[in-house]
């Protein structure tokens, strides 16, 4: 009895910690199920009294048929007496009672049943309703609350939590947590309220072979099992998460991994955190399958030891009636069997329980810095006076590495300060710490005198403006966009912060204008496009302190000058800190600071400063050496705002930017509601046709799974055997049938133990292996897709993970584990079919009749759960694009304290979920209530009609016990199987899903196979007559009629406006689209009919803004070639090539450094080191540098552009630069305007020409 204890103890813990969140209504609903649950669990114990008393009847009726069988005996006053009147004795000198009405009894005994089921009908449907009403309400509180208290942590955290296994504990985690607390529980409580009644029912009947049977109980042993599933529940939730991380990474990064070729090696990378998991599930199903069969095993042992002591009480002391055993026996049965149907239910909470640990800690943890924070100063007047006393810092996630080295700094309102210095010299560290993304180890900054850990962090943040050099836009508006600079923003000064930007004119050529999407990330943007937004942004906010951090680097000269003029303007009366690389942007400053190794070594004007023969008279040297110093070259000096708009051609300007930009929005809407249309589940066959190689472990399973199912049904064979002993009149024939049947009983028992294990063990391993492989090929046919695919807002990559993490494991709900069961009942229903229809056809046909019914019930819930699955899905995947975009763009969303915002859009999307979830808690309610009640039907009529068929038919009475029993097992089995349906249902839609994607067949094949490759490959690039149109805006094109050439070994330059097809002519070169017309030829062939892997493989690309791996520098590096494995030497070669080794070598751990998610633990320049350092190790024969050396500061660009140099000898090289002095001595300049080349040749020759080249670079004008 102890042990049983433990066991509701430990349950209870179990399922206790995931109910912190309800309310008083939450937990009036569940106390209101619970009792429905308890009472619900007590009516089959209930209806053991009543088949106790019938049971007696037709034994009594049997003896009586016997007794009258002899012609010289009668019934006179209900007592057996030979013809003389003398009453007849039996061999125990005890009397036979007679003249039972059977039919009679039989009608009132139906009655009971009927009345029993009517009340399990209102009791189950409250049950569930309640219930699982109760659980969506918490689910969607912790939703809230989870992502609310994620939205307020410091930076800081999310340096050491991956953005990847947040999103994946956003969704996979909280559904744990839900399927812990719905249904599961009360289920759960009916299941131990059954067992409950049963051993009391059992007490009441006999309480000596009720005690015997508890005796045997605590061999149960639930509590140890029951830890170690929890506990390997939690490593397997730890590996997905981990799995989800790379896989959210990976696809935030699909341009560099189809560049450097890198689809089979992050497969593999995926693919061993899957096998992680994978082996904790296999471990967890072994242990489930000997808790299981040890559980069974013990209980068949009981019935042996119940019965034959059971017998002996009924037979030599006469305490116990016929009835009385069945009921002791059937109560402590189904206590039993209950006991051992509970345990699925607490694997659910010990999954619930190891995910709600991690979500709940973090829910408890306080931030330090907690940017929802109410308290605070807020000073009434600022005038914007920074200053940086004795700051001591470096990064939470590299304590070991000094960033701040006891700064002091002074910047003065109304001033602009300039930040100068080498990469990682802690520049942009003093802007995140002015911003309170951080706060200092020692030290303080203050803003007015105030220390600005006593401000409030929302009206902190409020006054301050930041542009970036890598700016972060939403997936919305252009409108919405800019007004996430501040709250309650008119159109008006949307506009004018626009036109402050020099954004306002290529918005307005748009055909939606302000309304047009930007795309995921800004995607759909130009680089300059994306820079004009943020500035908007930002100026929309009005801010009292502006911080630029490299602000222009992504302008064309075009555009540049114009928003360096409108920064000027926006700096005047605030506190500027203007963090550049090109010290021509910052010479106008009021006061330049000079950076080094973490503190400021000199600070003056830019006169001043020359004159000191300092830190940046030694950067302002290297960025002046190599500078053109040739009689003709262009003076800059005569520039004007005036000078600049008089070359502007209105009728032609701006309009190249059209085709990033612009969203066609009716496309967009049909492409969406194209993709949202109900998706057909998917056919079984083919889902177990992915589970093929497991065809050795399903058999075994499935064996396991049959002698499982059998067991029931040979149970109700010798149950009928054992009321028919009660039957004989001989007394030796007596306890010799009744020690074959004990016999029989144990051998079951011992056959359970092993085929139980068999079954957890085998479904377990074959279901975790197909899961492991449906994450794997879903993961490897997204890698497969081409690039546009990506472009389409359904496969944001939010949107993509969740729908892995969920297809795969959901798909399960259809195979592995399932499978057993759907064997377990089919072997169930097929035995007990056979051994009914044997025995009493007639009878059977009645049980019959009831069971489409269950199996109807099971039907409409699945046919009800289907639509409910597929809504549900939809709907919490537009959730976790919101929370996926959010948590990639912590920091801008934190720089603008919009957390609260993102944090209603949040909730707003979770509304839709929440509302199915409540509708489908009475669905599941009503169709659960109908499944329990029709067994109670099912009595009623089955015993009324075999109380006809003994009266009038002389069926033997245990026939009718052995029909009954073997049917309704059958039914149960049928409703055991029909509980499985909404898991059947989410598979089918998953796997659905699944096969979409498996099925689509990319327009751009990676396969090596597909398309011809040559060994003397030269690198000769010619773009012929290329037409162009980005997949996801056919309406709009992009390149019309591109034609230019180039030589192997020669260098190609692109210059133009921001947003006139540059960067498209590269991506056709990289086959990450094809030309609509012309070709792109290479050596000769053309471009789409070359393999993808080969012409990749002769690619090396370095973009502006380079994408490094959540890995380490060495493995970066190693990035450039996924062909082969790059050694240590040529990856010290390729970065003492790009300025990188000295710096790697300062660092503790060296080349194994982490470079954090995106690479968040390295400044810019050092990112783009690593970058180049990437591309050199690939050794291509066509090199593509996409404003390569932009983020570069001026120490490092000089040594980098060398290398670059050095790199560009011998390789056909194609460069795409907005800084003209990067592209001067290319081999050919092309001048590109609206799609195609409007002139082309070399520095010299287009400068000679005078025309649209001499007219960007003399005064940046746009090209028409």
């Amino acid at each position: 009895m102890d042990l049983i204890l433990d066991f509701s103890l430990t349950s209870l813990f179990l399922i206790s910690v995931q109910f912190r969140f309800a309310t008083w209504k939450e937990v009036l609903m569940m106390v209101e199920g619970s009792v429905c649950s308890l009472v619900h669990g007590a009516a089959s114990p209930l209806m053991l009294l009543v088949y106790g008393m019938m049971t007696n009847t037709f034994v009594g009726y049997e003896l009586e048929v016997q007794e009258l069988a002899n012609p010289n005996k009668t019934c006179i006053n209900n007592t057996i007496t030979w013809l003389d009147g003398t009453v007849v004795e039996r061999l125990d000198n005890s009397t036979t009672y007679c003249g039972v009405d059977i039919e009679a009894e039989m009608t009132k005994f139906a009655f009971y049943y009927v009345g029993i089921g009517a009340g399990v009908l209102i009791l189950s449907y409250f049950q569930i309703a309640l219930w699982v009403s109760a659980a969506a309400r918490q689910i969607q509180r912790i939703r809230k609350m989870y992502f609310r208290k994620i939205m307020c942590m410091e930076i800081g955290w999310f340096d050491r939590n991956s953005i990847g296994e947040l999103n994946t504990r956003i969704s996979d985690d909280i559904n744990k947590i839900n399927n812990a607390i719905a249904d599961q529980v009360s289920i759960f409580i009916e299941r131990i309220s059954t067992f409950i009644f049963g051993f009391m029912v059992g007490f009441i009947g006999g309480w000596k072979l009720t005690l015997v049977v508890i005796a045997v109980s605590p061999l149960i042993g639930l509590a140890a099992g029951l830890m170690a599933v929890a506990r390997l529940t939690g490593h397997e939730l730890t590996a997905y998460a981990k799995a989800g991380s790379v896989a959210d990474e990976v696809l935030s990064s699909m341009r560099t991994v189809a560049a450097f070729g890198g689809e089979h090696k992050e497969t593999e990378r995926y693919d061993r955190n899957l096998v992680e998991a994978q082996a904790w599930g296999i471990k967890k199903g072994a242990i489930i399958g000997v808790f299981q069969g040890y559980l069974w095993c013990i209980i068949f042992l009981c019935y042996a030891l119940a019965f034959w002591y059971g017998s002996k009480l009924v037979i030599e002391t006469k305490e116990l009636t016929p009835g009385g055993l069945v009921q002791v026996f059937f109560g402590v049965l189904m206590g039993a069997v209950n006991l051992g149907q509970a345990s699925p239910c607490l694997e659910a909470f010990a999954s619930g329980r190891a995910a709600a640990k991690s979500i709940f800690d973090t829910i408890d943890r306080e931030p330090e810095i907690d940017c929802f924070s109410e308290e605070g100063h807020v000073l009434d007047k600022v005038k914007g006076d920074i200053e940086f006393h004795s700051v001591h810092f470096n990064y939470p996630s590299r304590p070991e590495v000094k960033i701040l080295d006891d700064l002091n700094v002074v910047v003065k309102a109304g001033e602009t300060t300039a930040f100068v210095g080498p990469s990682g010299s802690g520049k942009s560290t003093t802007i995140q710490l002015i911003q309170r993304f951080y706060d200092p180890k020692e030290g303080m900054v203050t803003l007015d005198g105030h220390d600005i850990r006593s401000l409030n962090i929302q009206w902190l943040r409020s006054l301050i403006g930041i542009v970036e050099q890598e700016p972060v836009l939403f997936a919305t508006t252009i409108t919405e966009n800019i007004r996430y600079g501040r709250a309650g923003v008119t159109m008006e000064e949307v506009i004018e912060a626009a036109k402050q930007a020099n954004a306002y004119n290529f918005i307005m050529d748009l055909p939606q204008k302000f309304d047009t999407l930007v795309g995921e990330g800004g995607g759909q943007m130009s680089g300059g496009q994306k820079q004009r937004i943020a500035i908007a942004r930002a100026l929309v906010r009005n801010p009292r302190i502006l911080l630029l951090d490299m602000a222009t680097s992504a302008l064309d000269n075009e555009s540049e000058a114009v928003v360096q003029e409108a920064l000027d303007k926006a700096r005047q009366g605030r506190t500027t800190i203007s963090i550049a690389h090109r010290l021509s942007t910052v010479h106008n400053a009021d006061v330049i600071v000079g950076f080094e190794h973490g503190r400021t070594v000199e600070r003056g004007t830019h006169r001043q400063l020359l004159d000191r023969n300092g830190v940046y008279f030694t950067l302002v040297t290297l960025q002046n050496q190599g500078k053109d110093t040739d009689s003709d070259k262009p003076e800059y000096s005569d520039f004007s705002r005036g000078s600049y708009e008089m070359h502007l051609n209105t009728a032609s300007h701006m309009q190249c930017f059209q085709f990033l930009a612009k969203v066609p929005y009716l496309v967009l809407q049909k492409s969406k509601r194209k993709d949202e249309e109900v998706i057909e589940p998917a056919p079984v066959a083919r889902i177990l046709k992915y589970n093929c190689p497991e065809w050795p472990y399903m058999l075994l399973g499935s064996l396991g799974a049959a002698i499982n199912g059998s067991v029931n049904p040979i149970y109700a064979l010798l149950f009928s055997e054992i009321l028919g002993t009660f039957s004989i009149q001989d007394l030796d024939e007596q306890r010799r049938q009744i020690n074959g049947i004990c016999i029989l009983f144990v051998s079951i028992g011992v056959l359970s133990f092993f085929s139980q294990f068999l079954q957890g063990y085998s479904f377990a391993k074959s279901g975790e292996l197909l899961t492991r492989r449906l994450r794997k090929v879903g993961f490897q046919a997204m890698l497969k897709q081409e690039i546009g695919w990506f472009d389409n807002p359904i496969n944001s990559p939010g949107a993509l993970t969740t729908r892995l993490a969920n297809d795969a494991s959901m798909v399960q709900g259809a195979t592995g584990s399932q499978i057993g069961m759907i064997v377990n009942s089919l072997t169930n229903i097929g035995a007990s079919f056979i051994i009914a229809y044997y025995f009493s056809w007639k009878l059977s046909l009645v049980v019959t009749c009831f069971l489409p019914l269950i199996g109807l019930s099971g039907v409409f819930q699945a046919k009800m759960l289907t639509g409910f699955a597929n809504e549900d899905k939809n709907a919490l995947e537009a959730a976790g694009q919101v929370s996926s975009e959010a948590l990639s763009n912590i920091r801008t969303i934190a720089g603008l304290a919009k957390e609260k915002h993102f944090v209603s859009q949040y909730e707003e999307k979770l509304q839709a979920p929440y509302k199915r979830a409540k509708q489908k808690a009475h669905v599941y309610g009503i169709c659960f209530a109908f499944a329990q009640c029709v067994i109670f039907m099912a009595f009623a009529a089955s015993f009324r009609y075999g109380g006809y068929l003994v009266s009038n038919e002389g069926l033997p009475y245990m026939m009718v016990f052995r029909v009954i029993s073997a049917l309704v097992t059958s039914a149960t089995a049928l409703g055991r199987a029909s509980s499985f349906t909404p898991d059947y249902a989410k598979a089918k839609i998953a796997a659905a899903q699944l096969f979409k994607l498996l099925d689509r067949v990319p327009k751009i094949s990676l396969s090596k196979t597909e398309g011809h490759s040559w060994d003397d490959f030269k690198g000769r690039i010619e773009f012929k007559g290329c037409r162009f149109t980005y997949p996801s805006r056919p309406d709009i094109q992009v390149l019309r009629g591109l034609e230019v050439s180039v030589h192997p070994g020669q260098t190609l330059a692109f210059v133009g406006s921001s947003g006139c097809g540059k960067s498209t002519s590269v991506q056709l070169l990289e086959r990450f689209y094809d030309p609509d017309e012309g070709q792109v030829l290479i050596d000769g062939h053309p471009s789409a009919s070359i393999s993808v892997p080969f012409l990749r493989s002769h690619i090396g690309i370095v973009s502006q803004e380079p994408v490094l791996f959540d890995c380490s520098i060495a493995e970066n590096i190693q990035y450039g070639d996924n062909s082969r494995t790059v050694s240590m030497e040529e990856i010290i070669e390729a970065a003492k090539k790009a300025y990188l080794h000295d710096f790697v070598m300062t660092l503790p751990d060296k080349y194994e450094t982490q470079v954090g998610a995106q690479g968040s633990q390295l400044s810019r320049g050092q990112k783009q080191r690593i970058a180049i350092a990437r591309a050199i190790v690939r050794n291509p024969k066509i090199l593509l540098l996409d404003e390569a050396t932009s983020a570069l500061d001026t120490e490092s660009e000089k040594v980098v552009q060398a290398a670059l140099d050095e790199a560009r000898q011998g390789r056909t090289c194609i460069v795409i630069a907005h800084r003209l002095s990067t592209i001067r001595t290319a081999d050919i300049i092309a001048v590109m305007s609206q799609g195609v080349v409007i002139e082309k040749g070399t520095h010299e020759e287009l400068m000679a020409r005078k025309a649209a080249y001499f007219k960007l670079v003399t005064t940046g004008a746009p090209i028409s």
